[in-house]
């Protein structure tokens, strides 16, 4: 009697848990539906750019203009809206340097393409001097999506030398996401030699940049030149590091400006922003030449993954200069993660690469 009993207790009892669970997961069902993030691509030809909005804020956007040298996505934004990019040039705000104006949001080129400087390229280079520099112009935009949680742009550029010749044609899908309020851009990037082969000389400029807000820089102890109110450059003698608090951190346990010159699978820049925390993660891939790659990240603000300049940042142990024949492609893989109202932690970078690895 008693052993049945407790055999109907503990079916009452599984019934019971069975209820709740159902509940619950119809709980975390609406949770997730309450939580979907509507990715929406809206072109503007005319403006030469495509704004990217996640829930109809401006999350980032992929702008064209030739004055640029070449396509960048510019801002880029947290969930709570705050800017992780510099402003200068394009839109300058006062307190940051104005130093390499060619560092403009999130880009990728490099510094040694047949003896062409592509990463230098600004509208600062004199017109006598422009014979030694290389630009990535937009071609056109093969297919854009929006959609919940997720939406794609394709984009064809070629990489020109000065005189018009074409070295490259670039392929890249960046494709946008979300999970609440971490944001995510996936930038795969085809690039196919042309008629003539192409050589990437061992180049410390490159490859894959971002040019951070002064938020997100390392606190600074000497003299430097900022923007003022008014937008002009000015010298500051005595820096002012307050609200100042970025600090890399590499999946080789490696910290601040440890990290310059050294090889690791992924990135992270943790910091705050008007009282918000966030992170900025750049995750490398496997499928990458030079994995895992070597980070050119400086204190000063560049924000850049180098798989292909390992000479300068071993000290010259390692070497690599990389070649394409004529038609021949290869193809780069990157991650850019960025954290809203949490400093991510290296259980949760590892997580996500980890999903990126297996994609």
């Amino acid at each position: 009697m008693n052993r049945c009993f407790g055999c109907v207790f503990i079916a009452y009892f599984i019934m019971a848990c069975s209820g709740e669970n159902r509940e619950s997961n119809a709980e975390a069902d609406n949770t997730s539906m309450e939580e979907q993030v509507k990715i929406e691509l809206v072109r503007k030809d005319a403006e030469k750019k495509v704004e990217v909005l996640f829930n109809g804020e401006l999350f980032t956007a992929y702008l064209y203009p030739e004055t640029i040298a070449k396509p960048v996505l510019y801002p880029l934004k947290s969930a709570q809206g705050g800017l992780l990019t510099r402003g200068y040039p394009l839109e300058p705000r006062s307190g940051e340097r104005v130093d390499h104006p060619h560092h403009i949001g999130l880009w990728l080129n490099y510094g040694d393409v047949n003896g062409l400087d592509f990463w230098n390229n600004s509208d600062a280079i004199p017109a006598e001097k422009k014979s030694g520099y290389g630009s990535i112009i937009h071609r056109e935009i093969n297919n854009i999506s929006s959609g919940d949680d997720k939406g794609e742009l394709e984009v064809t550029s070629d990489w020109i030398g000065p005189k018009g010749e074409i070295l490259l044609t670039e392929n890249t899908v960046f494709i946008f996401s979300a999970k609440g309020n971490k944001r995510m851009i996936d930038r795969i990037t085809r690039l196919t030699a042309g008629e003539k082969d192409v050589s990437f000389k061992d180049n410390k400029e490159g490859m894959l940049g971002i040019r951070l807000a002064r938020e997100l820089e390392h606190p600074a102890d000497k003299a430097e030149i900022f923007t003022d109110a008014s937008g002009q450059a000015t010298d500051v003698p005595t820096m002012n590091n307050e609200g100042v608090t970025g600090m890399y951190q590499s999946s080789e346990g490696l910290k601040g400006h440890d990290v310059w010159g050294t090889r690791a699978k992924w990135m992270n820049l943790p910091g705050e922003i008007s009282g918000e925390k966030v992170s900025l993660a750049i995750l490398d891939h496997p499928d990458n030449v030079g994995y895992p790659t070597y980070w050119h990240s400086r204190g000063y603000g560049l924000y850049a993954a180098n798989p292909l300049g390992q000479k300068a940042m071993s000290g010259g142990k390692e070497e690599l200069n990389f070649n394409l024949g004529a038609g021949e492609s290869v193809t780069f893989k990157h991650r850019i993660v960025v954290y809203s109202g949490v400093h991510a932690s290296e259980e949760m970078l590892d997580t996500d690469f980890g999903d990126f690895k297996g994609n």
